[in-house]
């Protein structure tokens, strides 16, 4: 190791945190951002350039920031964002980069001008662990609606999580990823027949700027990602002790969204769910070694940008019970963890409360996801309250 890291020990704990994160990251949207592509009227080649430039992007900035700060800093794309892409046909592609760079200038002069600390300074730490445990509490959960339809995949895996952990409890996760590929590989589960080669390409997507759709497409982007992606994604370190500088990280997404976008990288941003899966103490007893679990991160980001457009027929040859079991399980420590924090000060636990159950509802009001609305209601009655109090 270099001598400007003395102290780097890296373990398998890391790596299974890594390969867990990178797994739930693309599995959970890879299908969704291919979707978003399509509706712009994308080719093949241009969509294979979108998961390249993502993978560089989001590869280069996890690595970067996690060892300049010293922090498991998750860098990912706005998943909500593409999601709401998927429905918008008829767009040209050139004018939705165009949309794309708007949305991250905006995103980037929010974050310069200081709006966005001041934003995340309103939320109490309780708060934003409740948020995190609502919606970490609908990965939990799929764990056991997997069972129903892979029982003996699911069984095992859990067991092999829970039993690992007497003895060997910073490899669960990983023995639990091999005792599910096992699993998957001897029941003929893989559907290996679903991977299809293609070479990874970066293609300029000459942008041209609409100013409908920069209206359109490019305000709810920023939007979507300001409020469901950034903001959970600084609460959830803070909600885990980590007092990193909020302005570099959001500068550091932005202009990197702002530089990639007409290549096909949409927004990038910090991620909340699965960045938490690096943070936990299942990954490192030391909060200050966790960020190595984010340096192999980067690495599986750079193989995944390497294979290109290969990333969605690679997560289609998974069963999706594995997958959902992967994150379900990978996320227990964290929904211990912050569900112990949500609760910790006695005068913001009804405020906790209503944040967790808006957060777990899944509601969407305006377009804007349950996180967002969770924080909102949670900070009114935590600023009610006080005022109560006081009288």
């Amino acid at each position: 190791m270099s001598a400007s890291y003395p102290s780097l020990r890296f373990s398998s704990a890391h790596f299974a945190a890594a390969v867990a994160a990178i797994l739930v990251s693309y599995g959970s949207s890879a299908v969704i951002i291919f979707q978003a592509a399509q509706a712009f009227g994308s080719t093949a080649q241009q969509i294979s350039s979108w998961f390249t430039a993502l993978g560089l992007g989001c590869g280069v900035l996890t690595l970067l920031l996690s060892l300049r700060f010293k922090a498991p800093v998750m860098v990912a794309w706005s998943t909500p964002g593409a999601a709401m892409m998927v429905g918008m046909s008829g767009i040209p592609l050139g004018q939705a980069v165009g949309a794309f760079m708007f949305a991250a200038a905006l995103m980037l002069l929010v974050s310069a001008t200081g709006f966005f600390s001041r934003l995340v300074a309103l939320i109490p730490k309780t708060l934003a662990a409740a948020m995190l445990a609502g919606i970490l509490i609908n990965f939990g959960s799929k764990v056991f609606v997997s069972m129903q339809s892979q029982t003996g995949l699911v069984l095992l895996m859990l067991a092999t999580y829970l039993l690992s952990k007497i003895r060997f409890p910073r490899y669960s996760i990983l023995l639990m990823l091999v005792a599910g590929f096992a699993y998957a590989g001897f029941a003929g589960l893989l559907h290996l027949e679903n991977l299809h080669w293609q070479p990874p390409t970066l293609q300029w997507l000459a942008p041209e700027f609409n100013v409908g759709v920069l209206i359109s497409v490019g305000i709810p982007l920023f939007i979507a990602t300001l409020v469901t992606q950034n903001v959970p994604g600084i609460a959830v370190m803070r909600a885990y002790h980590y007092e990193t500088p909020a302005t570099p990280l959001i500068n550091a997404t932005a202009l990197g969204s702002l530089l990639l976008a007409p290549f096909g990288a949409f927004m990038m941003n910090l991620a909340a769910i699965s960045a938490a899966i690096t943070m936990g103490r299942d990954v490192d007893p030391d909060p200050k070694q966790r960020y190595l679990a984010n340096i192999w991160l980067a690495l599986f980001y750079f193989v995944l940008a390497a294979l290109g457009g290969v990333v969605v027929s690679l997560f289609a040859a998974l069963p999706k019970e594995l997958l959902w079991a992967l994150a379900g399980i990978a996320i227990f420590g964290t929904l211990l963890a912050n569900l112990l924090a949500a609760w910790e000060d006695e005068a913001t636990r009804e405020a906790s409360l209503i944040t967790l159950l808006a957060s777990a509802s899944g509601m969407s009001l305006f377009g804007i996801g349950s996180a967002f609305w969770g924080l909102v209601f949670g900070i009114v009655v935590y600023h009610l309250n006080r005022k109560l109090q006081r009288r």
